[in-house]
């Protein structure tokens, strides 16, 4: 009998994530290239803080353009650590 509480494996009976109300729906993440130097992820990192800062707070383009920045900043933080010396 218990089993048939979980079925679905969501557990505690919940509804997945995606279907839960007032919740969005799971977004799908960029994986477009990112340049290979310093120089043009600090250009592409501007270019898209204009972009999230011009774009609707919350707006498809405004998480869009936040989700690139986060890419980017990890980005850049590869590129410093790997400098000898690292620049952090």
């Amino acid at each position: 009998m218990a089993k048939d509480k979980h079925k679905g494996g969501h557990g505690h009976g919940s509804k997945p994530a995606a279907k839960r109300a007032g919740e969005p729906a799971a977004r799908a993440f960029d994986t477009t290239p990112l340049p290979g130097s310093r120089a043009e992820l600090l250009a592409l990192h501007a270019e898209t803080r204009r972009r999230r800062n011009a774009a609707a707070h919350n707006s498809p383009e405004h998480r869009a353009a936040v989700d690139l920045i986060g890419r980017i900043e990890v980005e850049i933080a590869r590129l410093e650590r790997a400098m000898d010396p690292p620049l952090v």
